[in-house]
């Protein structure tokens, strides 16, 4: 697979190790050039693992999680970029009804024009050439602002970026071929984690989780188009989640199925092809299906 390349933009350092870990994991290994794009420092980052929460931690996140991220990358195999936005963080709904947009940081990366954020991609994916795009859905995969910029700033760059005439000074045009959204939390693998922990007497993480997708997203395998087989590089996905100390709590769901199990019971990562400018036929289990029988370079 030499000469192909994968763009995945991600909102925080954490989500490309929730978020389509072991794929990118595989093509890096097959020989696939990788690059993680983060779009923010996380500096607004709660600490979730209980272990991490104590002094000094919250005081430096923005160095933390950069020392992480740095982690995360290399149990994955992949190059990495930071876009250099300020995290927006997850503030309360505001219970007078207040827009998020008016509850959210001055300076943030949810704040800023959407196509400002756009022409900064359409920069990367210029220079960087990728084949593939893997970016958020219209819900962000989940409906934090940050995940939502990723989502719309995306979506303009995947138009303007073969475009000659949009920003001409951000260098020489670039069609990607294929744009993917990443689904990694579906409602039926959480669920079969679930069954299973609760058929063997153990305490299951899962079901605020499941709850949560089920009001919220619906049936997510109904859009899945594309499954990707990975789970060799599932003790990748594994080491990269560990690497997020202050993010991922060890005795949470991320965790909360061994490697083996995983391996046996879901071995694929899921996605969605949303744009594309070659053919295929779906359901597909390669993000490069059709791309072989175009240029390359």
């Amino acid at each position: 697979m030499s000469g192909l390349r994968l763009l995945a933009i991600h909102a925080h350092p954490d989500d490309e190790s929730s978020k389509g870990a072991a794929t990118t994991a595989k093509y890096a290994a097959e020989g696939v050039e990788v690059l993680v794009l983060t779009c923010t420092g996380g500096e607004r980052g709660d600490i979730i693992n209980p272990a991490m929460d104590r002094p000094g931690v919250k005081e430096n996140m923005k160095s933390i999680r950069h020392e992480e991220m740095a982690a995360a990358v290399k149990a994955l195999g992949v190059k990495h970029r930071w876009l250099g936005h300020i995290d927006s963080g997850l503030p309360d709904p505001d219970p007078e009804g207040s827009p998020m947009r008016e509850l959210l940081p001055e300076g943030c990366f949810a704040l800023i024009p959407d196509d400002e954020v756009a022409q900064e991609l359409v920069q990367v994916i210029r220079e960087f050439r990728p084949h593939v795009i893997v970016t958020y859905d219209e819900n962000g995969g989940y409906p934090h602002p940050d995940h939502l910029m990723v989502h719309r700033a995306s979506m303009i760059a995947w138009e303007k970026a073969g475009d000659p005439t949009y920003h001409p000074e951000l260098g020489q045009p670039w069609e990607p071929k294929k744009l993917y959204y990443s689904h990694g939390f579906v409602f039926q693998r959480m669920k079969m984690f679930h069954d299973l922990l609760v058929k063997e007497g153990k305490p299951s993480p899962y079901a605020p989780m499941m709850e949560r997708w089920e009001k919220g997203f619906g049936d997510i395998m109904a859009r899945v188009t594309t499954q990707v087989e990975c789970a060799d590089y599932f003790p990748n996905r594994e080491a990269a989640l560990r690497a997020h100390a202050t993010q991922i709590d060890p005795a949470g769901a991320f965790l909360a199925t061994p490697v083996e199990v995983q391996q046996r019971l879901w071995p694929t990562e899921e996605f969605e092809l949303a744009r594309t400018r070659v053919s295929t036929s779906l359901p597909e289990d390669d993000l490069f299906a059709g791309i072989d029988e175009v240029e390359e370079t």
